[in-house]
């Protein structure tokens, strides 16, 4: 071997791997055998092979992952539109007047349990979802509505309380169950959403297209209790929602769609998700001061929590002891990681005097909002005293399918257009170049986006908010009461402003914020319509009660709510001034240099 080597050197030829004396070929352990060009060959060959096969796998794991994410997009959107069903509220509501015999405050109060059931929980959820992913959140909300429904809809089919039936409780019970799975389902869906799409360009049409399909959800099932689950009057005729059947109906139905959803939402890729934002936190200098980052700092300068995949051969390397117990441990500071940034996060939100004007804002809008909402069915009835009633084209259900498209086209578009003319800053851009080739298309688009016209999101809000306003106002001036045929004018501009509301709003804290603490952020915003709606609930029936003549049950007129509304129209005015201050004020996103 030696000899013919040197003969070849001799030659001026060199063979084949001369360079490397130290590589091993196949039978290179055996002396009497020598190194084979169709060996080495074929090493080349399984080289190129295995680059091939880490593309192709890298290529399936990038597929997999992509659909996974839109298939949790979809899981999202079917539960939207299913977790809205208490915006039907309305078109039963009258039927606890007059078949259960509640007075209008018994009326109004369970109205109000279930938006307290429905608000008040959101931070705990919001904080269960980012720690523990929403599927659990959303087994829960199959849970609660099941419980609810069933039990609302047993507690009606036993008639009024003092004939024999289920005390007045039961029924608020039954509202408690059904606002905790709206308020679950509901997270669920929009922060998968947020998490898997918040970081790309059109974080507003992802969040706003599952938010319109909440809105929806009140439309489709209006429709189908009214032409449906109905009752038939002795003369055969179309009667009222049959109630019994109608919450039947929801209890079964969101039973199903909450057990799709712990299969459905799936959050992808949420590590990059953390590590990015720790990233940015360390730039912004907040690590230094954490003892966690020290203590992090330390746990992998000892080496833990890192694996050398170069240390050992391929086929040992996932097979040593101290391997498992190194990736142990590094799935374990991963964790570790994560609960730190996640309360990190939640610090600095509170601690963020601009959310607070944000959160005030929504509580002055969503209020009023929510008490028009559940209230339609007896505002309409007050328009038209005996002997007249309601045609069928201004029934409760009509307009609680107006307010839900109206409501359900503004997130939409209001979402759209937010992407399109929104400005960015490379400050609010989430997800940052990791190659050359990215970071030159990454510039490109920015200076793309800086050419074109654009448009705050606090513009939509603020002129969403006058609308909203607006409807207030014209419902309490005597047009409405003269002329009820345009209620629907009313109920269009009601849904238009509400809708864009509730889907600016956490785009808006996704923006600001970010969606690595999405659920959390939101959920503790999305608390205050549970006081808004307990307020003016309130007001409305202390209002409607005074209206009532003596002797009477039922309130006629425009001055069973004229009142409340005119105040409704002026608090939707403060809330522009708040959101004016927190957007443009002294210590405001502008001064801050955050495009929203």
């Amino acid at each position: 071997m030696h000899s013919r080597n040197s003969s070849h050197s001799r030659n001026g030829q060199i063979e084949t791997l001369d360079f490397d004396s130290h590589r091993k070929t196949p039978g290179s352990d055996d002396p009497s055998r020598t190194p084979s060009p169709h060996g080495l060959l074929r090493d080349d060959e399984s080289l190129l092979s295995d680059v091939v096969e880490g593309i192709i796998e890298g290529d399936r794991r990038k597929m997999k992952r992509l659909v996974t994410k839109y298939l949790s997009f979809a899981s999202a959107i079917l539960s939207c539109l299913c977790a809205g069903s208490i915006s039907t509220y309305s078109i039963y509501g009258h039927l606890f007047l007059s078949r259960l015999q509640y007075t209008q405050l018994q009326v109004n109060g369970v109205s109000i349990a279930a938006e307290l059931a429905m608000y008040l929980p959101v931070p705990i959820f919001g904080y269960l979802c980012d720690r523990y992913s929403p599927r659990p959140l959303s087994l829960l909300a199959a849970l609660f509505f099941a419980f609810g429904y069933f039990l609302a809809a047993f507690t009606y089919h036993q008639g009024p309380p003092n004939a024999g039936g289920w005390p007045f409780g039961v029924m608020i019970v039954a509202f408690v169950g059904i606002g905790m799975g709206t308020s679950c389902m509901y997270l669920s869906a929009v922060t998968t959403c947020a998490k898997n799409f918040g970081r790309g360009k059109h974080k507003g049409l992802a969040l706003a297209i599952p938010i319109a399909a909440f809105g929806l959800s009140g439309m489709w099932q209006s429709q189908v209790a009214s032409r449906l689950l109905y009752e038939r009057t002795a003369e055969g005729e179309h009667g009222d929602v049959d109630v019994f059947r109608f919450f039947i109906f929801l209890g079964s139905t969101l039973l199903a769609v909450g057990l799709s959803g712990l299969v459905g939402l799936r959050v992808v890729d949420e590590e990059e998700l953390i590590d990015e934002a720790v990233e940015e936190m360390e730039r912004s200098g907040l690590l230094e001061e954490s003892a966690f980052f020290q203590r992090s700092e330390t746990f992998h300068s000892n080496g833990y929590g890192t694996i050398d995949d170069n240390s050992l051969p391929h086929e040992e390397r996932y097979h040593s002891q101290s391997d498992l117990a190194a990736l142990k441990a590094q799935a374990e500071e991963e964790e570790r990681k994560k609960t730190w940034l996640l309360n990190a996060e939640t610090r600095r939100f509170l601690g963020d005097h601009t959310m607070w004007f944000l959160a005030f804002g929504f509580f002055l809008v969503t209020g009023p909002g929510e008490a028009f909402i559940n209230n339609l069915g007896t505002i309409i009835t007050t328009l038209y005293p005996p002997p007249s009633s309601a045609p069928a084209s201004n029934s409760a259900a009509t307009h609680v399918s107006i307010v839900a498209i109206t409501s359900t086209i503004a997130r939409l578009v209001t979402g759209t257009l937010s992407d399109f003319l929104a400005p960015t800053t490379a400050s609010t851009t989430q997800r940052r170049p990791q190659s050359r080739s990215s970071s030159i298309a990454y510039v490109s688009d920015y200076e793309e986006d800086d050419k074109r016209p654009t448009l705050s999101r606090l513009v939509f809000l603020l002129f969403s908010t006058g609308l909203l306003s607006l409807s207030f106002l014209l419902l309490a001036s005597p047009l409405i009461a003269q002329n009820p045929d345009l209620f629907p004018l009313v109920s269009a501009l009601a849904g238009t402003g509400y809708g864009a509301v509730f889907s600016l709003t956490p785009i808006i804290i996704s923006v600001v914020w970010g969606v690595q603490n999405f659920g959390t952020n939101w959920g503790v915003v999305a608390m205050v319509p549970a006081a808004g709606a307990t307020v003016w609930g309130a007001i409305y029936s202390v209002v409607y009660e005074r209206g009532v003549s003596a002797g009477e049950t039922l309130c006629w007129g425009r001055g069973c709510f004229e009142g409340t509304f005119w105040a409704m129209g002026l608090s939707g005015a403060v809330a522009m001034g708040v959101w004016m201050w927190a957007w443009r004020g002294r210590g405001g996103w502008v001064e801050r240099g955050i495009a929203v």
